[in-house]
């Protein structure tokens, strides 16, 4: 039961930080309002390709190059760390 109570949280705080790692992108991007939202949940479904934070890294890394957004693997990596930090403490005070 811990267990299972342990994965759906980490699978929630996965979840928010990679909507917060999307609506950040889509700052840089140029996007706002609806449009931004809808590439966080672009972001949010690209962690399903496979186990890991790769995939995710790999998405908005790409989405970076293809729109000439100056942002190293390093400083994107630093934010999703930031971030995964930021959507700890938000599930932890909805608890």
């Amino acid at each position: 039961s811990k267990f299972a109570h342990d994965e759906e949280l980490r699978f929630r705080c996965e979840a928010r930080r990679n909507k917060l790692l999307g609506l950040w992108a889509a700052d840089l991007l140029g996007k706002s309002g609806d449009e931004a939202q809808a590439y966080a949940k672009e972001v949010v479904a690209a962690d399903f390709e496979e186990a890991g934070d790769e995939d995710v890294y790999r998405k908005v890394a790409g989405d970076f190059a293809a729109k000439n957004v100056d942002q190293s693997e390093h400083q994107i990596r630093r934010e999703m760390g930031d971030l995964m930090a930021v959507a700890i403490d938000q599930i932890r005070n909805e608890a």
